[in-house]
């Protein structure tokens, strides 16, 4: 069940099921928690699962101000310290990946072990912050349902899009809910977020990269460099997924994270 928790002055709703050491499960840019509905069935059997719509996301509110990775991270911390949990795995989708890094580094007491899924540790190139600059043009001339339409389908690799068609027009549906200067807020904050590499090359929690060998946003090239780069991480690759490897193979995706979450969890 869901509810609603004041933090950091905005409403965010949440969702916490199950018992034991705690996992965290951030989303990405256009999703909300329901993204996580298959995962959390499964997780929640052994963990204590806690997921929510992160700032600017679904019923969420937003800051009005400047919105960062790190002040996503503050709300997760303060929605955390309400919930009375002082350790968890943050598991971060894509843009939900790049607020567990902000999250890790901030409060690196309360994050025990991470997991990059579909995302980096690299900042926007400039060809990337150009294409968020369109992207916000286009929801201020009232077009987020072009970029919800182009965007959501991409998460998929290119062999499995028949095969989902209703998990994306489900996706496609709840992404239309999100107040749009919320979803620009965001693609501001990613625009402009640190790159954090630097944190990567002295990072003191375990950190697990789970890439798909068919992702249309992080090409596999990109996800081979980042494994040599970082060999000290556990990495697994799902063989028939695109960016949205959890939804295209639950099965693979639970075991992966479920098996790191109890090594790194004692």
């Amino acid at each position: 069940m869901d509810f609603f928790i004041t933090t950091n002055d905005i409403a965010i709703r949440a969702g916490d099921t199950g018992k034991g050491k705690a996992v965290v499960l951030l989303h990405g840019y256009l999703e909300t928690m329901e993204i996580w509905e298959n995962t959390v069935t499964e997780l929640s059997k052994k963990f204590r699962t806690v997921t929510l719509d992160l700032p600017g996301h679904g019923w969420s509110g937003f800051c009005k101000g400047a919105t960062t990775m790190e002040f996503m991270a503050d709300c997760i911390k303060s929605l955390l310290d309400k919930l009375k949990i002082a350790e968890c795995f943050v598991v971060g989708h894509s843009m939900g990946g790049y607020v567990a890094l902000a999250f890790a580094k901030k409060y690196p007491e309360t994050a025990k072990a991470l997991c990059l899924f579909s995302s980096t540790p690299n900042a926007d190139t400039e060809q990337k912050k150009k294409d968020r600059d369109r992207e916000i043009e286009l929801i201020k001339a009232g077009k987020l349902e072009l970029i919800i339409k182009n965007n959501i389908s991409r998460g998929f690799a290119d062999i499995n899009l028949s095969k989902f068609d209703e998990e994306i027009f489900a996706i496609e549906e709840t992404a239309a809910i999100s107040d749009k200067s919320g979803i620009t807020a965001c693609l501001q904050a990613m625009k402009m977020r640190e790159n954090m590499n630097d944190f990567m090359k002295t990072i003191q929690q375990k950190t697990l990269f789970i890439f798909g060998k068919h992702d249309n946003y992080i090409t596999f090239d990109v996800a081979e460099s980042i494994m040599r780069k970082y060999p000290q991480a556990a990495t697994a690759i799902l063989e028939n997924s695109g960016h949205n490897g959890f939804i295209e193979e639950p099965e693979e995706s639970i075991k992966i994270l479920s098996n790191f979450a109890e090594k790194m969890m004692k």
